[in-house]
């Protein structure tokens, strides 16, 4: 339910209609109705194409904006799992810090696969995926990379992404991000 609050303030902070923001992301005005009463729980591709429409990196609905200055100690990390894949999902940053860059933790299930094929028209989102354990295969930018622990991908993120955890063990990886927002010159 936090979810869908979050999600909602963020529509109307942005000014934007449900319509509006259906048409930015190409989900349903119906299905964003549900996630936003707590209807529905969403996957990680339908918040990836949210996030585009409003111009947001996903981080942006889980902090609380009014966070505890430069400190985010664990325990009050923010933590979502995707329905569809089982991955969790660890924001890292602190909320009030007021930087740019954001960091997440990801801990990918064994035999996982998330595509994110939202188009980000509204801003420029620049990741660097560092892998700490197991393996990981991502498809960006027509090509694949296959990871293993201590390998570092640098990516550009302007069309399809797709992450793949062929291995038996999961696989956990810190993403270290930045995004402009071209609607109104705000990042997260």
């Amino acid at each position: 339910m936090r979810l869908g609050r979050r999600l909602k303030a963020t529509r109307l902070m942005r000014g934007l209609t449900l319509e509006q923001l259906a048409e930015r992301s190409g989900v349903s005005r119906a299905m964003i109705s549900r996630v936003e009463r707590g209807e529905s729980s969403p996957t990680a591709a339908l918040l990836d194409r949210l996030c585009a429409g409003l111009g947001i990196v996903l981080s942006a609905l889980f902090h609380d904006e009014n966070g505890s200055g430069p400190l985010a100690r664990k325990s009050e990390q923010p933590i979502w799992a995707d329905p569809a894949s089982g991955y969790l999902r660890r924001a890292v940053s602190p909320a009030a810090s007021g930087s740019k860059i954001e960091i997440v933790e990801v801990e990918m299930p064994a035999g996982a696969r998330v595509l994110l094929e939202a188009p980000r028209n509204g801003y420029r989102l620049d990741q660097q995926l560092w892998l700490l354990d197991g393996e990981i295969v991502i498809g960006v930018g027509g090509s694949e990379h296959q990871l293993t622990a201590g390998d570092c991908l640098a990516m550009l993120l302007d069309g399809p992404i797709s992450f793949h955890n062929p291995g038996v063990l999961p696989a956990r990886y810190a993403v270290v991000l930045t995004a402009a927002d071209a609607w109104n010159g705000i990042s997260r």
